[in-house]
């Protein structure tokens, strides 16, 4: 009995801080029965030892195989009860000092790729490492600061160049901690900068393409946003403060703010989006028919569609009539779907969408100034060796022309500017380290609410 006892604490070494009752050779699997020792334990919070006994649970653990077949630990484990009356833990669950697996030895890799991504969403971040050439995960730090990246920098140097996003703290700390190493701005962050910086554009001067593709006659949404947009600026044009302008017209601040950045009333107007259904395909057919009788009623519509093949209900026709969708055209085009148009590869468009842009970036000079600084930097997202030649004369081209927003993102290209050059010159980018960053995610989804950060540290180093 003593040989079998050794036998197992020797194979399953790992698990000698409990007591094996059971060993059960399954056909897939090796079952493991165990308990914790009969010892007292200290109060996580006030550090009381106890040995009072309040309850059991059951915890199912993995170890690693054993002759190829995987492992499995069933761990019973006590709650135990605080002998301190003013202690706010009055019961807790001991703790399984069980070994982990060891991590993998840290390698500085030539090509470092940084990433930040958050443990709690605008609360709590933290910092990847990875091999940009390679994917494989170096190691997380907790903290997206300077000071946190510039001290893992000094203590283990030996990057050559180091591939990030925008990041100012990540910037900084890597010319303060390896000032002879290259920095690469990621390209793929550079291009959505431009993105919403062009959307920006778009609905600033949506009064002037708007009239490429006219919205639907105002009802009462738009009459509203029209009057309040006029007794905001009234008030404003008399010297009334914004905070005063939302008490007296009993709005939000931050709708005064909304009203009062916007110049024409029509930039307000906020376009329907629409699905397709199943009336579509007889919307000529209602059209000829309204336009030789407006009066024809909506009954009468629906059994004659229904003769040509219409599958749909009658209310779904009434709704269809009443939002004005038969008389239109084609679904009023909002900012965001310009913008889509403009910054989609042309090879990419169908051939009414490339028509519907060619319309829509000749309403006005600023817009066709726009979509050619587009093209242009999209060729720049190619690496080529006088990518930086060709983005200083972008640059200002976009400073010659009267596009504000476009204005912004170039001085923040020129803030980075080294960075910036190395991104559109040299072939590395941060794409594996977003890779890392998407099961990261998962593995977050997995163990939510179960784990701290030196828990998730390893499952991300481990996998």
């Amino acid at each position: 009995m003593r040989d079998v006892n050794c036998l197992v604490g020797t194979v399953f070494s790992g698990l000698s801080a409990l007591v094996i009752e059971n060993v059960t050779n399954q056909d897939e699997a090796i079952r493991l029965s165990a308990r914790t020792r009969h010892e007292a334990v200290s109060c996580p919070k006030c550090g009381t030892p106890t040995s009072r006994v309040h309850g059991f649970h059951e915890r199912t653990v993995a170890d690693l195989a054993v002759d190829g077949r995987r492992v499995v630990v069933s761990v019973r484990v006590r709650r135990l009860v605080c002998p301190v009356l003013g202690c706010p833990r009055q019961t807790f669950r001991e703790q399984v000092p069980v070994t982990r697996l060891p991590l993998p030895p840290l390698r500085v890799p030539r090509v470092l790729g940084v990433d930040d991504f958050a443990l709690k969403r605008r609360h709590r971040y933290a910092t990847i490492l990875t091999d940009a050439e390679t994917g494989e995960r170096i190691d997380v730090l907790p903290g997206r600061s300077a000071d946190t990246l510039e001290t893992w920098l000094r203590e283990h140097p030996g990057a050559q160049i180091v591939c990030r996003d925008g990041s100012g703290a990540y910037g900084e700390a890597v010319r303060r901690a390896l000032p002879d190493a290259v920095q690469v701005s990621d390209r793929w962050h550079i291009w959505k900068n431009l993105c919403d910086k062009a959307l920006a554009e778009v609905r600033s001067h949506s009064s002037c393409w708007a009239t490429v593709n006219p919205p639907r006659p105002a009802g009462v949404h738009e009459q509203t946003t029209r009057e309040r947009w006029q007794q905001i600026h009234d008030l404003l044009g008399k010297g009334v403060g914004l905070l005063e302008c939302a008490r007296r017209l009993n709005l939000a601040l931050n709708t005064v703010k909304r009203y009062a950045r916007t110049q024409e009333p029509e930039a307000l107007r906020r376009a329907p989006r629409y699905r397709p259904t199943l009336v579509d395909p007889y919307r000529d057919h209602l059209r000829a028919r309204r336009a030789a009788d407006p009066a024809v009623p909506v009954l009468h519509l629906f059994h004659e569609i229904k003769e040509l093949g219409y599958t749909g209900s009658l209310n779904l026709l009434y709704r269809y009539i009443t939002q004005g969708r038969a008389e239109g055209n084609r679904p009023v085009l909002t900012p965001r779907r310009f913008a889509r148009l403009l910054l989609t590869r042309p090879d990419n468009l169908r051939d009414k969408d490339t028509e519907l842009l060619r319309e829509l970036i000749s309403a006005c000079p600023e817009m066709t100034e726009l979509a050619r600084l587009v093209r242009q930097f999209a060729a720049l997202l190619t690496p080529a060796t006088d990518n930086a030649i060709r983005l200083t004369e972008w640059i200002n081209a976009v400073r010659a022309t009267d596009l504000p927003h476009l204005h912004a993102f170039a001085n923040g290209l020129e803030l980075d500017r080294t960075a910036v050059d190395a991104g559109v010159t040299l072939p590395h980018h941060n794409g594996r380290t977003e890779g890392v960053n998407t099961r990261t995610k998962r593995i977050m989804r997995q163990i939510h609410g179960r784990a701290g950060f030196t828990l998730l540290r390893h499952r991300i180093l481990l996998q």
